[in-house]
């Protein structure tokens, strides 16, 4: 089954168990919604939260986003939590504490066989991964490509943080930051991410400034925590206006040089050559992209 690559500036992560968050969920205006089944759900609560993930999606579906539920990593509860959350109204699985390719595999084919079951096309439940140990982020392009289901990758900046024994802060984790940024373009799936922790939420404008950041830095999208922080990852990883028309004008400035006879030509002072060309025409995808997934929305 072929799928077309999500667009996700967005990921708001929702506990599966706490009933007024779910209820609104589908409002936020995120691309993605994660009910999550892991970090946030207390251990005393997770087979109840496990119980109700499925009546939980349903619900978040009534919204434009799509839908994902991040389950445990140990196999005892990762089996069961897959059991509840494969169906109809659930897009993908964020596969936590990935531990390399054999890992995703194994997933890959419980998915697989639950999906069998249920009557649904197979293949049709993407993973986005999360790579939150040192001893994997060594194998993340190899995680990355280790099935078709794989369309996003990311690092889990808490987690990795307390393995390595840092401060989950942006100067700690600039170098594994990039380090799943470049794995996950070398693999084809989206680079998510922050060059930062998505915990604080305080400082908006502080939030929006690395967000842009992370943008710049390549990243396609950013989960977060807290609905205040959705409507600022959709615009810092949307091009903007100016971004569009700075666009426009060196394809069209491209063109023209072509239609002479000419390798390159300046616009506003600077040289355009095939990068630059390349650039302005992965701004204009990307507008693309958003804009025919907003129309399918509507």
């Amino acid at each position: 089954m072929t799928r077309l690559t999500p667009v996700w500036r967005s990921l708001l992560y929702v506990p599966a168990h706490v009933e007024r968050f779910v209820d609104r969920a589908h409002t936020r205006g995120a691309d993605g919604i994660l009910l999550d089944l892991e970090d946030s759900v207390p251990a005393s609560e997770k087979a109840a939260a496990r119980a109700g993930v499925a009546a939980a999606a349903a619900r978040v579906r009534r919204g434009p986003n799509d839908v994902l539920v991040r389950i445990n990593a140990p196999l005892s509860l990762a089996v069961p939590d897959i059991e509840a959350a494969i169906g109809p109204d659930v897009d993908g699985l964020v596969v936590t504490k990935a531990r390399g390719p054999e890992h995703i595999w194994l997933l890959d084919e419980l998915v697989s066989e639950r999906e069998a079951r249920l009557g649904l096309e197979v293949g049709r439940t993407w993973f986005y991964v999360l790579v939150e140990g040192p001893e994997a982020l060594p194998q993340a392009e190899a995680i990355a490509r280790a099935s078709r289901r794989c369309v996003a990758l990311g690092l889990g900046a808490e987690d990795f943080a307390g393995a390595i024994g840092s401060e989950p802060t942006e100067e700690a984790l600039a170098v594994a930051k990039s380090l799943a940024l470049y794995a996950a373009q070398a693999a084809g799936v989206l680079p998510i991410g922050l060059n930062g922790t998505l915990a604080g939420f305080g400082d908006i404008a502080a939030f929006r400034a690395m967000a842009l950041r992370s943008r710049q830095a390549g990243f396609d999208g950013a989960s977060c925590i807290n609905p205040v922080q959705v409507p600022v990852l959709n615009e810092a990883f949307s091009p903007s206006e100016a971004e569009l028309a700075q666009a426009q004008k060196v394809i069209a400035a491209d063109a023209e040089a072509r239609a002479k006879g000419l390798g390159a030509v300046a616009v506003d002072g600077k040289m355009v050559d095939v990068p630059v060309v390349r650039r302005a025409e992965r701004v204009l995808a990307r507008a693309a992209a958003i804009a025919a997934r907003a129309a399918g929305r509507g």
